[in-house]
Parts: C-alpha cells; sequence; structure tokens
C-alpha cells in the first residue's frame, strides 16, 4: 500500500502514520511513567500490584511493570508501522487488548491481588477510549483497501 514518489523514496500510507503516532505515543508514556515529578508519589512506584501507588500526570496509576508495558506497545506499533498489514493490525489487536483491559478493570476490584497491572477509574476510562479509537483507525484508514502484510 506504500506507494513511491519520484525520488525512490516510500511513502507511508495513513494507517502506517497512525501507527507509528500511536505507537510514540506509547513508547513516550512509558518514558515519562519512570520520571519523577510527570509521575506523582514516583517513590511509591512498585514493579506490580495495586500497591504501588505513583501517578502518571497526578491521574494513572502506574507499576514499573505497567510502564514497560507502555515501552514494548510502543515499539511494537513504530515496527509494525513498516507495513499497512502490520500497521493495521497493531491497531486492531492493540485496540482489542485496550477494550479487554477496560472490562477487566471493571470486573477486578481495585484492591485486589487480581489488579497486578494496576489499574484505577483514570486508567478505566482511558483503556476504553484507546480501544475504541485504535480499532476505529484501523478500520476507518483501511476501508476500502486489501491490507497487505
Amino acid at each position: 500500500m506504500a506507494t513511491h514518489t519520484s525520488t525512490g523514496m516510500a511513502t507511508r500510507t495513513n494507517v502506517q502514520k497512525a501507527s507509528l503516532a500511536v505507537g510514540a505515543v506509547f513508547l513516550l508514556v512509558g518514558i515519562l511513567g519512570f520520571v519523577p515529578g510527570i509521575t506523582a508519589n514516583f517513590d511509591q512506584l512498585h514493579f506490580a500490584g495495586h500497591h504501588s501507588e505513583a501517578l502518571l500526570l497526578g491521574l494513572f496509576q502506574v507499576s514499573a511493570l505497567h510502564n514497560i508495558v507502555h515501552l514494548l506497545f510502543g515499539v511494537a506499533g513504530i515496527a509494525l508501522a513498516k507495513t499497512a498489514g502490520g500497521a493495521r493490525s497493531y491497531l486492531l489487536y492493540g485496540g482489542a487488548i485496550y477494550l479487554v483491559l477496560f472490562v477487566y478493570g471493571l470486573v477486578v476490584p481495585q484492591d485486589s491481588a487480581g489488579n497486578f497491572v494496576p489499574l484505577n477509574s483514570f486508567d478505566n476510562i482511558l483503556h476504553l477510549v484507546l480501544g475504541i479509537g485504535m480499532v476505529a483507525l484501523a478500520l476507518v484508514l483501511t476501508k476500502g483497501h486489501k491490507a497487505r502484510a
């Protein structure tokens, strides 16, 4: 789906640009989760579990594991943006994962051992928005196009 310009350089499709942008944001969020000041209560950052009281931007409960997942998710989005099919898959399946995380956050009590990520109400809302947004990007940006791997 990428086209070549007269200079021989390949241009990215819109779905590839979206995957690259989403991946870059996740990468940035993963990094910022380890920055004191941007992450409130940084001294209470735990590796995993609901006992981590660190709050990214003072809102989103994070742990080292949570930050690492954001970093990996970001790297995946950037890597999969190399092809239109990979970008579409990243956005579609990544969005589905975030919708599952939204349901998980609703079902698992915040103070239970099952909340190992950890998640709070702000995370749940963000996961819903991310899930819907990523799936929508995958579908809208490839509508009428056959995605190729």
